[in-house]
C-alpha cells in the first residue's frame, strides 16, 4: 500500500500516519521528521534546511526528492509506505511519479485531510501549549507567526498538488476537522474501498 496524506500544516497528517503505521506495519516517510533528524545531526543538508525551516520556508525540491528516493529503497518500505509532507509541489509530484514508475511502482491513493484554515492557528497554539505543559520541546515552526508563514507557503505551493491528484483519479477527501478517531475511521473507509477494488 503506497499512499500520500496531504493537507495544510496542523491538519493531522502526522497523527493519522502514525495510526496507519501501527495498523499496517508500513513506514511513515515524513520529510519533516527526516529533515529534523538531519538538522539535529548537523549534516550539510540539515544545516541548509534549518535556516529555511526556522523562517517558515520550504526546503528546495532537489534536497527533498533525494531524501525520499533513498528512503523508498530501504527494506522496511518494500511493502509500501505513507508519504507525509511530500510532495509539496507539482514538480515534486512529477518527480515522485517518475521515480515510482522507474521502480515499477505506483501510488494507491492520495488522502486529503481538508480543514478550516482559519481554525488551524488555534490548533497549532494548543499543540505548542500541550507540548510545553508536558515538558516537551515546542517545535520552532509551531510559533504562530512562523506557522502563518508555513500556511501561506502551503496555499501558494502545495495546495496545487490536490487538483493534480484529483485529475489523476487518485484523490480521496476526508474532513480533517472531525475528532481524531472519526478522521481515522474515514481514512480506513477509503483504504477498505481500495482493497475491494483490487
Amino acid at each position: 500500500m503506497r499512499l500520500i496524506l496531504v493537507g495544510p500544516p496542523g491538519a493531522g497528517k502526522g497523527t493519522q500516519a502514525g495510526r496507519l503505521v501501527a495498523k499496517y506495519g508500513i513506514p511513515q516517510l515524513s520529510t519533516g521528521d527526516m529533515l529534523r533528524a538531519a538538522m539535529a545531526a548537523g549534516t550539510p543538508v540539515g544545516l541548509a534546511a534549518k535556516e529555511l525551516v526556522d523562517n517558515g520556508k520550504l526546503v528546495p525540491d532537489d534536497v527533498v526528492v533525494g531524501i525520499i528516493r533513498e528512503r523508498i529503497d530501504e527494506a522496511d518500505a518494500q511493502k509500501g509506505f505513507i508519504l507525509d509532507g511530500f510532495p509539496r509541489t507539482v514538480g515534486q509530484a512529477d518527480a515522485l511519479a517518475d521515480m515510482l514508475k522507474n521502480k515499477g511502482l505506483a501510488l494507491d491513493t492520495v488522502i486529503e485531510l481538508r480543514v478550516d484554515q482559519t481554525k488551524l492557528v488555534d490548533r497549532i497554539m494548543k499543540r505548542a501549549a500541550d507540548a510545553a505543559s508536558a515538558g516537551q520541546p515546542v517545535r520552532k515552526d509551531d510559533d504562530p507567526e512562523v506557522f502563518k508563514g508555513r500556511l501561506e507557503a502551503y496555499n501558494q505551493d502545495t495546495a496545487v498538488v490536490i487538483p493534480y491528484y484529483e485529475k489523476a483519479g487518485l484523490l480521496a477527501v476526508v474532513d480533517g476537522m472531525q475528532s481524531i478517531d472519526q478522521v481515522s475511521s474515514d481514512v480506513e473507509s477509503v483504504l477498505a474501498n481500495l482493497d475491494e477494488n483490487v
